[in-house]
C-alpha cells in the first residue's frame, strides 16, 4: 500500500473529532504522521477499538492508549453567563458553535465533535462538557456504531470546509492589502489614460448588481453536493468578490473617503460578516428541521426547533447591528 493511500486507510478509522488530543492539528495531520512513525495510541476518543484496526492496517503491536478513552461528549454553553467574546467560535474546528460579537451563543448539538477545544479559551468558563444525548439514546452496538459514523463523516467535512473558509479569509486579507498598496500606482496610472471615471451613483449601481449576482451564486452553493460542481461555482463566486472590492475601491477614491470612513467602513464590514454567518447557520438549522421533519421525530424536531429560534435570534441581532452601522 502507498503511503497516500495508507494515510487515507489510517484518516478513515480516526473518529474526526479534530481535537488535537495525538499533538497533532486534526485528524488527517495524524494519520500523515503516523505513515512516518508516529505512535498509533494516542487518540483517546477513538479508543481500544480504533486502536486495534491501527494495528492492523499499520502491522505494529496494539500497545496501550496513552490516555484513557474517552466517550463522545458534547459542549453546552451556559448561555446566561456568555459574554459573546467569539472565542469559542474561533477554536472550534467544525464551525459547530453559533453566535456573533456581543451576541450569545450557542452549540448546534449535531455537529459538534466533544473536541473540547472551546472550553479553555472562554474567559467567563461558561461552558461544560456533557455525555453527547445521541450517543446515550444508542440503545445497541448497531446505533452507536452508525452514530460514530455519523460524527466521523460530519466531523471531516465541516472540517474540510472550515479550513477552506480559513484559507479563502486569507487570501481575501491578502488581496486587500494589495489592493491598498497598488491604489497609489492605480491612481496613478488612471489619471495618465485619462480615462473616463464612472460616478458614484453608477458605482453603485453595478455593485447592486455584482452583490445580487453573489447572492445567487452563494443560494446555488448551498444546494450543491458534488465537488467538481462546487468547485466551478467558487471560481465565479470568488470572481464576483473581486469585482466588489474593485468597485468599493473607485467608490472609495470617487467620494475622497477619509480615514474615519474607513473605520466605519470596516465596522459595516465586519458586521456584513457576522450576519452571513449566521444566516448561513440558519439555514443549516432549517435543513435539520426539514431532516428532523421528514422523519416524523417529534423530540428532534423538538429540540431543533429551539435550535432554530436561537439561531433567528442571532440573525435579527446581527442585521440590527449592521442597519444601526448603515449611513442614513
Amino acid at each position: 500500500m502507498v503511503a497516500e493511500q495508507l494515510i487515507d486507510a489510517i484518516d478513515a478509522e480516526l473518529p474526526q473529532t479534530q481535537c488535537t488530543k495525538c499533538g497533532f492539528n486534526g485528524c488527517r495531520p495524524y494519520a500523515e504522521a503516523i505513515v512516518q512513525g508516529e505512535a498509533i495510541n494516542r487518540c483517546p476518543p477513538g479508543g481500544d477499538e480504533t486502536l486495534k484496526r491501527l494495528a492492523e492496517l499499520t502491522g505494529r503491536p496494539a500497545i496501550a492508549l496513552a490516555e484513557p478513552p474517552q466517550a463522545p461528549t458534547l459542549a453546552v454553553i451556559r448561555e446566561a453567563e456568555c459574554i459573546g467574546c467569539t472565542k469559542c467560535i474561533q477554536a472550534c474546528p467544525v464551525d459547530a458553535i453559533l453566535g456573533a460579537a456581543k451576541q450569545m451563543h450557542t452549540v448546534i448539538e449535531d455537529e459538534c465533535t466533544g473536541c473540547e477545544l472551546c472550553v479553555a479559551p472562554c474567559p467567563v468558563d461558561c461552558i461544560d462538557l456533557v455525555p453527547h444525548p445521541q450517543w446515550q439514546a444508542a440503545e445497541s452496538d448497531q446505533a452507536r456504531e452508525a452514530y460514530l459514523e455519523h460524527r466521523a463523516v460530519k466531523g471531516r467535512e465541516r472540517f474540510i470546509a472550515r479550513n477552506q473558509r480559513l484559507a479563502d479569509e486569507r487570501e481575501a486579507k491578502r488581496a486587500r492589502r494589495a489592493a491598498r498598496a497598488a491604489q497609489p500606482a492605480l491612481a496613478k496610472r488612471v489619471e495618465s489614460e485619462a480615462a473616463p471615471a464612472l460616478s458614484p451613483s453608477a458605482l453603485r449601481a453595478n455593485r447592486a448588481r455584482q452583490a445580487a449576482a453573489l447572492k445567487r451564486l452563494q443560494r446555488k452553493w448551498d444546494t450543491l453536493e458534488e465537488s467538481s460542481a462546487r468547485h466551478a461555482l467558487k471560481e465565479q463566486i470568488d470572481q464576483h468578490r473581486r469585482e466588489i472590492e474593485k468597485i468599493d475601491l473607485a467608490l472609495g477614491e470617487a467620494q475622497g473617503a477619509s480615514p474615519s470612513d474607513d473605520i466605519s467602513a470596516t465596522r459595516r464590514h465586519q458586521k456584513r460578516l457576522a450576519l452571513k454567518a449566521a444566516e448561513q447557520s440558519l439555514r443549516h438549522v432549517r435543513q435539520q428541521l426539514a431532516h428532523a421533519k421528514r422523519q416524523q421525530d417529534s423530540a428532534a424536531v423538538a429540540s431543533v426547533q429551539v435550535q432554530l429560534d436561537k439561531a433567528q435570534q442571532v440573525v435579527d441581532a446581527a442585521r440590527a447591528a449592521l442597519d444601526s452601522e448603515t449611513p442614513q
